[in-house]
């Protein structure tokens, strides 16, 4: 038999045709061998359904599918026998990374438990600056904690065994009774949450460092521990109240989908974190005995300012009362309607729901009218509305009544109409007074006669007929989701009589 020369760099076809000359032995060997060699020299994501093994471990390793997690891939891969079909407990994973560092497998870990599944794509951009204001709020509001429990205990009496235990106990369980009952009186403003969700929010916070500055205070009279200690966990029950009521319309913002369980979870974790964090760097810090004054009030400040940041950096889609008034006033000046972003930035964070406002929405005739002229004078220019808008001088507030016929866009339009009256009735006063002296010479402006206001009156309705529907289209437009319930309308509604 002549010998039979294989050269390496010959294509596949061309060696199999010399062997299939020579003997039928030899083709079979050189093929499983040709095979493993294309095996062996592929990586498993290149190569065909079936990879093939050297002939000495008689099996054959098939391709089944390729996974990926979290940007990991692994290769499925089982053994065939000689039938066709695969062996017993041969189907495994091969992955296609070297593994993991530690330091990753760390961050891994740590993410799983701060930030939701998907992040960042399964939040809203506004989800990172608000968790991260949340957690300093959080840390310093656990550091604050412990100089408030020491001084409320020193205050009772155990540290320096004034009290007798059975004293303590009732003490300290009246304090925490009374700040049980102020939160179930506060509860009932419930609708409030809704509407003024940044206001109560802050104004929340506010009251926690009330309620903290209070405790500290009984380590000055520890003989008014029990009012003191009392009124203390009120202010801060009712924060308490606050803050969980306000938590899920946050929370509900940051998610795109049906992930806000998850956001809401990771939000607690970040900030019982950045809690024990505060925790232990004030146990530190105590130790030390630093003066308490100067302590608290640098971590008040921080914590305040960190409240603020964070409420600040919440971008709902919804328009209350204030962010209904930077839109409006926006249009008006720009002819445009800020986007969400800068409608939630221009929010007045201080407007709290008990402060007075210059727009009242379904108010009562008498708050409405200083006389029934200015009624009668008016009422005409309203017929086809649902709806009511005047301006009172003596109180310089623009009032909207409501008729009983009004619906949802009936609510909006009047609050629309009331916020031009009011830039309309402001820009007349500023070309006729100057800034200085507006507040004082208010009622003696043209504006006090009632014909004067009637034809002011009138020169708004013609321009909220003509951008009423404008304004909204562009609301919609930027995101705006627009609800009168947001907007707290009174419940007075005008009434006709009854023909009989």
């Amino acid at each position: 038999m002549a010998p039979i020369n294989l050269n390496v760099k010959q294509s596949a076809n061309s060696t199999t045709a010399t062997i299939a000359a020579s003997s039928p032995d030899i083709l079979v060997r050189e093929t499983l061998r040709i095979s493993a060699n294309l095996a062996s020299s592929s990586p498993l994501l290149d190569t065909p359904p079936a990879l093939t093994l050297p002939a000495s471990q008689q099996s054959t390793v098939r391709f089944i599918c390729c996974e990926e997690i979290d940007g990991r891939r692994w290769n499925y891969v089982a053994d065939a026998d000689a039938g066709g079909g695969f062996k017993k407990n041969s189907f495994r994973a091969l992955t296609l990374h070297s593994p993991q560092a530690p330091l990753d497998g760390l961050m891994s870990f740590v993410r799983s438990y701060v930030v939701p599944e998907g992040f960042p794509d399964s939040v809203t951009p506004s989800y990172v600056p608000y968790m991260t204001w949340r957690a300093l709020k959080h840390f310093f509001g656990g550091a604050m904690g412990v100089f408030t429990t020491q001084t409320l205990l020193s205050s009772v009496g155990v540290s320096r065994n004034r009290a007798t235990p059975g004293a303590v106990a009732i003490n300290w369980i009246l304090k925490d009774g009374a700040g049980r009952v102020g939160k179930m009186l506060f509860a009932r403003q419930g609708k409030k949450f809704d509407y003024d969700l940044k206001q109560l929010r802050f104004a929340g916070d506010l009251l926690m460092e009330l309620g903290a500055g209070v405790e500290l205070a009984t380590a000055a009279v520890p003989h008014l521990f029990l009012p003191l200690a009392c009124a203390a966990n009120v202010a801060k029950n009712v924060a308490a109240v606050t803050s969980t009521s306000t938590r899920t319309p946050i929370y509900k913002a940051f998610a795109k989908g049906e992930n806000i369980g998850d956001v809401t979870a990771k939000g607690e974790c970040v900030g019982n974190i950045a809690d024990l964090l505060g925790t232990g760097l004030s146990i530190w810090i105590a130790k030390r005995n630093p003066s308490l004054v100067t302590t608290f009030s640098l971590l008040s400040c921080g914590y305040i300012l960190s409240s603020y940041r964070e409420v600040k950096s919440v971008v709902l889609h919804t328009l209350n009362c204030a962010r209904f008034s930077v839109a409006v006033d926006s249009f008006i000046k720009t002819g445009r309607v800020p986007t969400l972003c800068e409608g939630n930035m221009n929010e007045n964070i201080f407007s709290f729901p008990w402060k007075d406002r210059p727009v009242v929405l379904g108010s009562r005739v008498k708050d409405a009218f200083q006389d029934p002229s200015a009624y009668v004078a008016i009422e005409p220019l309203f017929d086809k509305e649902k709806y009511i808008v005047t301006y009172n001088p003596s109180k310089c507030k623009v009032y909207a009544v409501l008729k009983d016929q009004a619906k949802s866009d009936d609510i909006l339009k009047a609050a629309f109409h009331a916020h031009v009256l009011l830039n309309f009735i402001n820009s007349s006063n500023e070309s006729k007074v100057s800034s200085q002296n507006q507040r004082e010479n208010i009622n003696s402006n043209v504006m006090q006669r009632v014909s004067d206001l009637a034809s002011c009156i009138a020169d708004s309705c013609k321009i909220v007929t003509n951008t009423y529907g404008l304004f909204k289209n562009k609301a919609n437009e930027q995101g705006w989701t627009m609800s009168e319930s947001l907007l707290n309308p009174g419940r007075a509604r005008l009434c006709q009589l009854d023909d009989r």
